[in-house]
């Protein structure tokens, strides 16, 4: 009996951290900032990724993956610093 209701603490105590989460109104609902930002951040490694082949660095590159990666973490990151941050 003890262990279940130490679990049932525990749970309680971690869901209460999720009461002021930064959302977003769009399409009737809301969602949470992180995913409008993880969008941004995915649209923006698209389009560096275009700029790279019309510059022809895309070919260039020693780990495209990785590198498409991080570019969208780092616009991801911004966009969340830059709208959301208190």
């Amino acid at each position: 009996m003890m262990p279940r209701i130490v679990m049932l603490w525990l749970v309680t105590a971690m869901l209460a951290g999720c009461s002021n989460v930064p959302s977003v109104y769009a399409f009737g609902s809301y969602f949470p900032s992180w995913l409008l930002c993880a969008f941004i951040g995915i649209i923006g490694a698209v389009v560096v990724r275009v700029i790279f082949i019309r510059l022809q660095l895309d070919d260039v590159l020693p780990f495209r993956l990785l590198v498409y990666i991080c570019v969208a973490l780092i616009i991801a990151i911004a966009t969340s610093m830059a709208f959301f941050s208190a």
